[in-house]
């Protein structure tokens, strides 16, 4: 089956593909550290393969690589524009579909999704399609944020408030829904995973430098609604001088929170979260 996805890389953020590439690469140095951390408690498989889906350059599939050498990762993605810079890595690639993946039933010890659900207005299938191909016992982990519980910052800038209301409305209207994650839980369960368990990890500007969150914070995420008209210049100047204040300022905090769910394909009852195999 094939899922219509809400995911442009050329429209994400200012500067098209490039400024995509970029920003992938900085949102994966910001939290992989986490990520992983929370991966291993829930028992990654070290030996068998992992399959990123939706790996775009394959930023964390090449960083899950050099931290776990006995992994065997794989990447898929749609995007044969992200694949493109993938391949330098020497991971292993395919191009295809979330819906119907080109791999074998019971292939893969683990799946990874990460920030892709959130671009599917049908997420049923592809999680489907992730129990197909794990073994049984397999781990799911999927990798999410959710709009509305992103994290804090301070201090408050009231005008970029409005700014990321018109932005959020406007992304719906792609098929972006960046709420998924509190629906996830239980469509898992419904796929039939088990042992279906919700890890929050969260990363602040006292651990890495406050630019490092540009690519969550910074402007750049806004240049492409306005070229569709669904921000105006003025909105931009707004977002551009908040964010430069935000930095500029000693005394400023932000965290950013995101969640891992993950559960695990049926038929081996023992696996439990934080066990390792």
């Amino acid at each position: 089956m094939t899922v219509l996805s809400g995911y442009d890389p050329a429209r994400v953020t200012a500067g098209g593909v490039a400024g995509e590439v970029a920003r992938l690469a900085a949102q994966a140095a910001l939290t992989f550290g986490e990520e992983l951390r929370i991966l291993r408690e829930l028992g990654l498989p070290e030996r068998d393969p992992l399959v990123d889906i939706g790996c775009g350059t394959g930023e964390v599939t090449g960083r899950l690589r050099a931290a776990c050498p006995g992994l065997r990762v794989a990447g898929v993605d749609a995007s044969l524009d992200l694949l493109a810079h993938a391949r330098s890595r020497g991971i292993p690639l395919a191009g295809g579909s979330a819906g119907r993946l080109p791999l074998r039933s019971g292939s893969a010890g683990s799946v990874l999704l990460r920030y892709v659900l959130q671009h599917l207005p049908a997420p049923d299938p592809v999680l489907a399609e992730a129990r197909r191909v794990l073994r049984p016992g397999g781990l799911l982990a999927v990798v999410e944020v959710d709009e509305a519980l992103w994290g804090l910052a301070q201090p408050v800038f009231p005008e970029i408030e409005v700014i990321h209301r018109k932005a959020a409305l406007a992304r719906r209207g792609t098929g972006t829904n960046r709420q998924v994650v509190r629906e996830l839980p239980r469509r898992l369960r419904r796929a039939g995973f088990t042992g279906v368990v919700v890890r929050p990890f969260a990363v602040t500007n006292d651990q890495v430098p406050t630019d490092s969150f540009a690519a969550h914070l910074g402007p750049g995420q806004f240049a492409p609604l306005v070229a569709d008209g669904a921000l105006s210049l003025a909105d931009l100047s707004v977002a551009a001088g908040v964010w430069n204040r935000f930095r500029a300022d000693p005394d400023a905090w932000v965290l950013l929170l995101g969640l891992v769910i993950a559960g695990y394909a049926p038929g081996c009852p023992d696996r439990t979260p934080g066990r390792t195999t």
